[in-house]
């Protein structure tokens, strides 16, 4: 198979990490993963998201093109942990919507975002995790993160509505939509066998059929 660009998308405590990490060490493809722990934004965001969500926005999209870029550069096909598209579509979308982007910051990074993403390579798939909002509350729990005790029901069921409103119109590559909250390929190597095949069969046109309940 030639070289490929695999997109992974989801809620907050999707997997999508863990599924980037495994199927990056199975075939040997280059991994991106989101900037957490290295984040300078992140903290001071959940403490106030009005003063600095425009900063942390602006912060993730530079970030994640640099991504891109760097996946292009290199000779092996990549798998990114998180789409740069979902910065703008879920997340700035839903801080303007709770009021914590203003009009003026959201329309300034949309303009700056559509200019980024125009510049970039299309991905050749997007996988898209979902599970069930209090399944992505109790992940979010056990992982204990301490930026993220703020996290509420009512965010990520916010999330979740735009997630799927955004996908419904979704046309730069084919999407594979996988539920996660019963298929553990942590754990389970067969479980893993089965997404990574799917993908694969994605990627080839081979595959139409979602993994999905």
């Amino acid at each position: 198979m030639a070289k490929r660009l695999v997109v992974v998308a989801g809620n907050i405590g999707a997997g999508k990490t863990s599924l980037t990490e495994r199927i990056g060490e199975r075939l040997g493809w280059w991994t991106g993963y989101e900037s957490v722990a290295d984040n300078p934004y992140l903290s001071d965001f959940y403490a106030d998201m009005r003063t600095w969500s425009f900063h942390l926005q602006i912060f993730f999209l530079g970030h994640r093109a640099e991504q891109y870029l760097e996946a292009a550069r290199d000779p092996r096909s990549a798998i990114l942990d998180r789409s740069i598209y979902e910065d703008a579509y879920i997340f700035a979308r839903a801080l303007h919507h709770i009021g914590n982007l203003s009009e003026r910051d959201y329309l300034a990074y949309r303009r700056l975002f559509d200019l980024v993403v125009n510049s970039l390579p299309r991905p050749g798939l997007l996988i898209y995790l979902k599970a069930p909002v209090p399944v992505l509350l109790e992940r979010i729990r056990r992982r204990a993160r301490n930026i993220e005790t703020g996290i509420s029901a009512e965010y990520l069921s916010l999330l979740d509505s735009f997630y799927e409103e955004w996908l419904n119109t979704f046309d730069l590559c084919p999407v594979l939509t996988i539920r996660t909250d019963d298929l553990d390929y942590v754990h389970q190597p067969q479980a893993l066998d089965v997404v990574t095949s799917r993908m694969l069969d994605k990627l080839a046109g081979k595959e139409e059929v979602d993994l999905r309940e």
